[in-house]
């Protein structure tokens, strides 16, 4: 019991949610796709048709009234038949507890019946709405009806074992002291050599490891962070724009060409956008 109490006080404290795409979508175009890894979450309903996914080499074969969780980073390929295609909702999510994705990529797909796919169907048809309404409240009321939503999926297909796991793995916690030193060395070089000696691993298999765990590369997070905190100095204070580039290590010319990758705007854009 006082495990369990412990996971329940801890989990929702870090957990972040974003949602980048919410559709309803009916026939065969948009659903057959191979040897893709999205960088993102997808979050399933389906309510007719027939047809298969295969994620990380195993086969699935979801069917109507059926709800499915396929992580970030995993290898995707789908299939619908032609003659009786899927009609599905679905969204395409991040969603972390601190830094840690809360569905690793090297993870199963989550597939369960919906035990009450009436109330499924009309929350995701609220999220739907939500989503391409807007309005001042729309981000917190869609973010509810999605987590409403995970939860009933990993309920329903009794995937409780994913908080003991995500609580209880000891590799979270040895990359940890990674994640802490890239923090601390923002502005500095980083070198993969010295990351993997930290856990006490060779560069060729540490990139997988890490990778395993977060989705991304090591050096892809590294750009990332560096991303994150050059988004907050720009909308948090007057620090001249070419002393943030300093401050995460990267020259001026790519810095700019670097954040404008990333965000769509050039740093004194998205300065002038976000104050």
């Amino acid at each position: 019991m006082e495990r369990s109490m412990d996971m329940f006080g801890r989990l929702p404290e870090g957990l972040t949610l974003g949602i980048s795409h919410v559709q309803y979508k009916k026939g065969f175009s948009g659903w057959n796709r191979t040897a893709i890894a999205p960088s993102f979450h997808r979050f399933y309903f389906i309510t007719e048709g027939r047809g298969s996914v295969v994620l990380n080499g195993a086969l699935y074969e979801p069917k109507p009234n059926q709800m499915m969780i396929m992580p970030a980073g995993t290898n995707q390929m789908a299939l619908t038949d032609q003659d009786d295609p899927y009609t599905r909702y679905f969204c395409h999510f991040d969603a972390k507890v601190g830094e840690w994705p809360l569905f690793p990529a090297d993870s199963r797909l989550y597939l369960c019946d919906a035990s009450n796919p009436g109330f499924i169907e009309q929350t995701f048809m609220e999220l739907v709405d939500l989503f391409h309404r807007g309005g001042p409240f729309s981000l917190l009321r869609a973010q509810a009806c999605l987590l409403t939503m995970l939860a009933c999926c990993l309920e329903d297909g009794g995937y409780t074992d994913i908080w003991n796991d995500f609580m209880g793995q000891t590799e979270r916690s040895k990359l940890g002291d990674v994640l802490a030193y890239i923090h601390k060395h923002l502005h500095e070089p980083m070198e993969i050599e010295r990351l993997a000696d930290i856990v006490h691993l060779h560069p060729n298999y540490f990139i997988p490891y890490f990778k395993k765990i977060m989705g991304v590369t090591p050096m892809q997070y590294v750009k990332r962070k560096r991303m994150d905190e050059a988004k907050r100095l720009l909308s948090y204070t007057d620090v001249p724009i070419s002393d943030i580039a300093d401050q995460i290590g990267m020259q001026l010319a790519y810095f700019s060409r670097l954040f404008k990758s990333y965000t769509g705007l050039s740093p004194s854009a998205y300065r002038t956008c976000t104050r």
